[in-house]
């Protein structure tokens, strides 16, 4: 038998065996450990200069084991295999990645501090967010710059264990939560309707009869006996809370709260052992119960969030059929999640579409209502586009898979809305400090009650101040805010448009001047090339062939007007591409440069333009090799069916386009649009020098662009708006992206955008009024602590059905 010392370890609260003889300088005191484990545990912690850990927790860590295979198992998670299918990668400059973690080992917010400081020292780390609730992590990190295994490693080495998160892992998390919650709430609901009996017992005596003090006795201590399971687990949910936000120095709504429970309960208890004075155990129960309801009803509204995404990925099915051979007709059925680029599938009628893919044969109506809020049913036939998700509904196609199921468009629309959801607008930050001060108000003015009602020696003193401590718990205030940008969200989702940022309504209020790129923004996008000169020796269908080839590597939309050559007819010799954003492309073809692009791009003159293509004035994109003109393009685009609508309805704005192409073209557009201010031939510099000098003037300005060029400009301002055929840089710049085709929509995003902002003034507005009205009739007494229960409760649901009522817009 191991003897043990009499102390106990100072990481882990285990008994020190009497063989082990480690110790450490820490918060300058010499520390006792039980084992090398959580000895290094906490040299890593010293080390890293965060010993604030263990002044602030409020419980012992778990006990560290040692485990030399550990950095060997984490390493498993550095797979690519496993890597594709829990991490999102983020196509930016810094080619960061994003991961959910479950972290096991959490006891109280100290530990999520701890983890947070640790990790924000690793080389990589750019940020990571830990709700300490649900045990989990959001992990932003760059892989060129440390491993995933790395950071567990970290995380590991202070006592902590992550692991990637598991959605369904997660929903079993969540429905355990439930089950507690309502077990919670059915406890207090059950003893509070006992106590409540028993306290009619007690209140005969108001009615003339009296009652034995044995019996009032009784009831009295009956009543503590079923009120003190109420208090200490369904009440649990306040204290934890409470607890938490006192370990690291702040208060919270919980705060008061808890004060109030102890308070009555501890003063119902003195009177039930002394057998003097009042009790008040059906009003804690009740006080309890009635907080709970709200609560819970809280969590269930925030929950509704959270389920976008769960919805979305459940509509997603689970197989596919993949076609393996195309000649002989071989059909495997797969997991969904396994499907690669470039796989052929086949989807039936009724079946729901696996992946984001492009028909290749067959015509069917595809039901699009869960990504658009339209029934209407969309015919798809051979190239377009269809996605994850949405319904096949008359006929078979056969489709190429574009996106992987986790880069697939209804995943994206998951993350974006997770991310807005998990960001707080300026608002809101402003909402959670006024909160906080008010929380110290409250407990100021109860104390205040207290000692005024005393000092008269008249009425119930403490039951006026818990009066004041329930009555004006600034609930209502705390969920002004998020519940009206849940709301909004939901109704901007109806009309294809999907926030990245919490904030982005709140600064949609302030714009003056709205920017707007042509191609593909205001015109469709869809160039056609109208006219062509070839003054070489090559043939026409050879020009064609070199431009395809060197188009085939860009994303701008003038590319595509190259399209009509199929992949397997373009040249393989294409070597050396190089492409300048906005102005074309060049690339070695044989061991011959060339170039295609606008004049500048390709050395190309006024003079000599007119020279060579004195038939073709308009021309707006050339091919040269060398220094040689090989032959000039005339493209046309026109304006997309909601440019019109939509500069009508911002027509209060300034309103300016930015463009690259030639000056006659974005002229046109303008006149068209009645727009006076245009640039055209702008370099992405250009566009850049433009808005920040738009900003030096005081401007607040909105930019909506597509393209790769527009991805420093749409960064630059205010407010980034990207559509729906933007590339993924200009996308991943933006604020909001816009799934709908017609920018028209973009009216609807001003709207509720106005709503919003209404509804959160009047929610904050009606907030504070009633408060400074229910502080008074609570600190003069005509407010007893239940009453102060409904009232509270009352304002919470006022605030949440004025948020609701944006979805019924």
């Amino acid at each position: 038998m191991t003897t043990l010392t009499s102390g106990t370890c100072f990481h882990c609260h285990e008994p020190i065996p009497s063989y082990e003889q480690h110790q450490l300088t820490l918060l300058g005191e010499t520390r006792h450990f039980c084992c090398s484990g959580c000895h290094a545990v906490a040299s890593a912690v010293v080390d890293n200069g965060l010993e604030d850990y263990y002044r602030f927790r409020t419980e012992a860590a778990d006990k560290v084991t040692a485990n030399n295979a550990l950095l060997e198992q984490l390493k498993l998670f550095d797979s690519p295999v496993l890597q594709d299918e829990l991490v999102v990668r983020h196509h930016d400059v810094e080619h960061s990645s994003t991961i959910q973690l479950s972290i096991g080992g959490i006891k109280c917010a100290a530990c999520a501090w701890l983890i947070e400081k640790q990790c924000l020292q690793i080389a990589g780390v750019k940020r990571i967010g830990i709700d300490v609730s649900a045990s989990r992590a959001t992990l932003i990190w760059n892989p060129e710059d440390t491993q995933l295994s790395q950071i567990l490693q970290h995380i590991a080495n202070i006592g902590y264990s992550a692991k990637p998160f598991q959605p369904d892992q997660h929903e079993q998390q969540y429905r355990a939560d439930s089950q507690g919650f309502l077990k919670k709430l059915g406890l207090s609901g059950l003893l509070t309707m006992q106590i409540m009996m028993l306290a009619l017992g007690l209140y005969f005596g108001v009615f003339g009869t009296s009652i034995d003090l044995q019996v009032q006795q009784y009831l009295h201590w009956i009543s503590l006996v079923l009120c003190t399971p109420v208090v200490f687990y369904s009440g649990s949910e306040f204290f934890s809370r409470a607890l938490n936000a006192l370990s690291i120095r702040q208060v919270n709504m919980d705060v008061p709260i808890s004060l109030a429970i102890v308070i009555i309960y501890g003063a119902s208890c003195h009177a039930t052992v002394t057998d003097s004075g009042k009790v008040y155990f059906e009003s804690v129960s009740m006080f309890i119960f009635l907080l709970l309801i709200s609560r819970f009803l809280e969590h269930q509204s925030r929950r509704k969030a959270a389920l976008i995404a769960a919805n979305n990925n459940q509509a997603l099915p689970h197989t596919a059929h993949l076609v393996e051979s195309q000649q002989h007709r071989v059909e495997k059925q797969v997991l969904a999640k396994t499907l690669k680029i470039g796989d052929r599938i086949c989807i039936r009628a009724g079946e729901v579409i696996p992946v984001d893919g492009e028909v290749i044969t067959g015509s069917s109506d595809i039901d699009e209502a869960m990504l658009s809020g339209e029934f209407e049913p969309v015919t798809k036939s051979v190239g377009d586009p269809i996605f994850g998700g949405t319904i096949n509904q008359t006929s078979v196609l056969d489709a190429r898979v574009t996106q992987t199921m986790q880069t697939s468009l209804i995943q994206e629309i998951s993350r974006l809305q997770a991310l807005a959801l998990s960001q707080k607008p300026r608002i809101a930050i402003l909402v959670d400090k006024l909160s906080g001060y008010f929380v110290y108000g409250v407990l100021f003015f109860a104390a205040c009650t207290y000692l005024f009602w005393s000092a008269l020696q008249a009425g119930d003193p403490l039951m006026y101040a818990v009066a004041v401590l329930v009555a004006t718990c600034p609930c209502a205030l705390g969920l002004a805010t998020p519940t009206a940008l849940t709301a909004a969200m939901g109704t901007l989702r109806q009309y294809r448009i999907i926030l990245k940022a919490a904030d982005f309504l709140e600064n949609l209020n302030g714009i003056d001047t709205v920017v707007m790129d042509k191609t593909g923004t205001l015109t469709e996008g869809k160039f056609n090339i109208t006219a062509m000169s070839n003054v070489s020796q090559h043939s026409d269908a050879q020009i064609m062939l070199l431009a395809a080839s060197l188009e085939h590597y860009s994303e701008h939309p003038i590319a595509r007007a190259f399209s009509d050559h199929s992949e397997t007819s373009l040249l393989k010799s294409v070597q050396q591409v190089e492409v300048a954003t906005g102005a074309g492309i060049k690339g070695v073809i044989d061991g011959v440069e060339y170039k295609i692009g606008s004049p500048q791009f390709v050395d190309l003159s006024r003079a000599d333009l007119t020279h060579l293509f004195p038939c073709l004035p308009k021309a707006n994109v050339f091919l040269a090799c060398g220094d040689r003109i090989l032959a000039a393009f005339n493209l046309e685009d026109s304006l997309s069916a909601g440019a019109k609508p939509f500069c009508r309805a911002t027509a209060q704005f300034e309103q300016i386009i930015l463009s690259g192409d030639a000056e006659d073209k974005v002229a046109q557009a303008a006149q068209d649009l009645n727009i006076q201010q245009f640039y055209a031939r702008c370099l992405p510099q250009d566009k850049l020098q433009i808005i920040q000098d738009l900003q030096q003037q005081g401007k607040r300005v909105l930019m909506i662009g597509d393209g790769i060029n527009d991805g420093p400009v749409l960064a630059q301002a205010d407010v980034a708006i990207a559509v729906s055929s933007a590339t993924d840089l200009a996308k991943n710049a933006a604020d909001v992206v816009l799934l709908n085709d017609n920018i028209a929509a973009l009216e609807s995003l001003f709207r509720v955008a106005k709503q919003t902002q209404r509804t959160i003034k009047i929610n904050i507005l009606w907030a504070l009024c009633y408060n400074l009205v229910a502080l008074p009739f609570a600190m003069l007494g005509w407010l007893t602590p239940w009453m102060a229960v409904i009232g509270m409760s009352l304002s919470s649901i006022v605030v949440v059905y004025n948020s609701t009522r944006l979805l019924q817009r």
